[in-house]
């Protein structure tokens, strides 16, 4: 088992999180249950994967959880970029969440 709050990467899944859910509130309201749930779910799956997978017994469930928190990661970078693309966001604001992915 791994301490997966010593894990830099899993500190910044968590500070990645916190920017979603702020840039989240820019996002119009009539998007609530749709995108903005999408992207804040993606954006909570990454740190949690990585917790779980920290908790399993072995190195290749670990390593199994740490893909699913990748994929979570791409997932997360389009639907910021959808949001970009519909005006959503400004690009700097999304490019700037992208390279903090």
């Amino acid at each position: 088992m791994h301490n997966f709050e010593k894990l830099l990467f899993w500190q910044k899944s968590i500070e990645l999180a916190k920017e979603v859910y702020i840039v989240c509130a820019e996002l119009p309201k009539d998007e609530k249950f749709g995108l903005i749930s999408q992207i804040k779910r993606s954006a909570v799956s990454i740190p949690s994967n990585i917790a779980e997978g920290a908790g399993r017994n072995n190195d290749s469930e670990f390593y199994h959880f740490l893909g699913i928190a990748n994929a979570s990661s791409f997932e997360l970078q389009t639907q910021l970029i959808l949001t970009r693309e519909l005006n959503l966001l400004s690009a700097q604001k999304v490019n700037s969440l992208i390279s903090n992915k």
